[in-house]
């Protein structure tokens, strides 16, 4: 058997026991990283789906303020067509203009299979849109490409204001950048459930990178999402790390007194804005993969997010168990940071195991 045939037939394997939700043994018998989600801020434990609910409250309720509130959600967001053309097999894709915030509006495109009724959909954000619909010169970054070649309706925007370092926000917007991105994401579930071709309750999204973190703060503060694919982003607040760079300003660092300097945690270069009050009152990203339960997320694990976030994961894993699940939770890895074939099969399947019938 082929190499990259083998590995295919093992993702089959993998799917018989839960979609990639099987924790290396190595991993099983340690402990968790981080502070458990499952404890209420007056140190109670969580025991009970109800207890969760109120948890769960607790936990966005903190997080918005210390990140900002949104603006009010558009339920009905303007799309205006620009283009229409069709692409190899029998795709549609439109070029549209679409209003991502009041007063704000982006380019993207929507493309839609040549198939038949009610469609499940993906919201893919990334950079810019031209990458993830195949027209951009990065194959394996084309998620929306290769989801509609699948069946699936996809939507692709950009960066607000085109600069992904200089994040442009709606007249108003006091939230930082990373949750202002969480919020164009609910008012893009309003886009994509509001097109006759989708089936409103089978939703998902997905990024890769700067993408990821943008799918991942969307997937877990709006809750719509019916599931969730996070390529790389840096699922945990990591200071070693370059690429795992929540400080910077346009991310959770946004600071009106004080901008960093770029990089790194350092003396001449501290912690600001949101991110270093997430940090002093003790709080990291595993509160937000616990507001997914009992929604099923991938991690599409590369350089920035090894075997060993499992460790973070078993927080999520522990909350839907509460909840009554056992295989919501998933991860694939590989080793560098680029997508490659194996992981971009393993992300279409996962959505076509969760999203289609």
């Amino acid at each position: 058997m082929k190499p990259l045939a083998a590995l295919f037939t093992l993702i089959s394997i993998a799917f018989a026991e839960g979609p990639y939700a099987v924790m290396p043994t190595e991993f099983a018998a340690q402990s968790a990283v981080g502070a458990s989600p499952l404890l209420f801020r007056d140190g109670t434990s969580v025991k009970t789906t109800e207890d969760w609910q109120r948890r769960r409250q607790e936990i966005l309720k903190e997080w918005h303020a210390i990140m900002g509130e949104w603006p009010p959600i558009i339920e009905k967001p303007k799309i205006e067509v620009l283009e229409t053309i069709t692409r190899g097999n029998g795709i549609t894709q439109r070029k549209i203009r679409v209003e991502i915030a009041p007063g704000q509006s982006g380019e993207g495109y929507l493309l839609f299979p040549k198939v038949a009724g009610k469609r499940p959909a993906v919201f893919v954000p990334f950079y810019e849109p031209e990458t993830s619909t195949g027209q951009g010169g990065k194959p394996m970054r084309d998620f929306a490409w290769q989801l509609t070649q699948r069946g699936f309706v996809t939507l692709s925007i950009g960066s607000p204001g085109g600069d992904a370092r200089k994040p442009v926000l709606s007249a108003g917007a006091q939230c930082q950048p990373l949750s202002y991105l969480g919020y164009i994401c609910a008012n893009m579930w309003h886009a994509l459930a509001s097109l006759p071709e989708v089936d409103a309750t089978r939703i998902g999204i997905t990024g890769h990178s700067y993408g990821g973190k943008w799918s991942l703060f969307g997937s877990c503060l709006w809750e719509k999402y019916a599931c969730a694919v996070w390529s790389d982003p840096g699922i945990v607040f990591d200071e070693a790390r370059h690429s795992i760079n929540y400080q910077e300003p346009w991310y959770l660092g946004l600071d009106p007194k004080l901008t960093r300097k770029p990089g790194l945690v350092r003396e001449d270069s501290p912690r600001t804005g949101a991110y270093k009050v997430l940090i002093e009152k003790g709080h990291d990203l595993q509160e937000l993969h616990a507001l997914m339960a009992p929604r099923p997320f991938l991690v599409s694990g590369g350089a920035e997010d090894p075997p060993k976030r499992w460790l973070s994961l078993k927080h999520a894993i522990a909350v839907n168990r509460i909840l009554g699940h056992t295989d919501r939770v998933a991860m694939t890895n590989r080793e560098l940071h680029d997508p490659n074939e194996l992981s971009n099969e393993a992300i279409c399947r996962f959505f076509e195991y969760w999203l289609k019938p």
